[in-house]
């Protein structure tokens, strides 16, 4: 769902963008930057997509540096530049299965998986219909696309 984010939600999907930046190039697979932060505004971790091996995803990656069972989990927000995927042939677990186990209420995105790789993605719905709000700040689409320039993205 499109909504209006904070003056944070902002501010964290630029921290977001930046990482996205990080990636390696790949041919098969998306740039992504994602930042977990705290229901007190501070940062819980922060990932971007092939960051520790050619397979994991952003959102994957933050929450492997501090494991699901993290209680200030269950009040966070997670920032993605991406929608998260909600099928995966690379692993076992799709990101938003991940997000969903480790109990984070808030998800803030600025695009939405194209058909690129997945024909029909549907974690933003998966995600509202267990109960976790999803904003999409349209507003940094663009920027979170220009990772991607080199995909066929439209």
């Amino acid at each position: 769902m499109s909504g209006q984010g904070s003056f944070d939600d902002r501010r964290w999907m630029a921290v977001a963008i930046g990482l996205s930046h990080m990636c390696p190039q790949s041919e098969t697979a998306y740039s992504v930057g994602a930042v977990i932060v705290g229901a007190d505004g501070e940062e819980i971790s922060r990932g971007f997509s092939r960051e520790t091996d050619e397979k994991v995803h952003a959102e994957e990656s933050a929450l492997r540096k501090i494991g699901v069972a993290d209680p200030r989990l269950r009040t966070a927000t997670i920032y993605s530049t991406l929608e998260p995927c909600a099928q995966r042939a690379s692993r076992p677990r799709t990101c938003t299965q991940l997000i969903l186990d480790a109990g984070i209420p808030r998800v803030v995105t600025a695009w939405r998986e194209p058909s690129l790789f997945v024909a029909d993605a549907q974690g933003t719905e998966l995600l509202t219909t267990a109960g976790v709000a999803v904003v999409e700040l349209g507003e940094f689409a663009t920027a979170a696309m220009a990772p991607n320039a080199h995909l066929p993205i439209g």
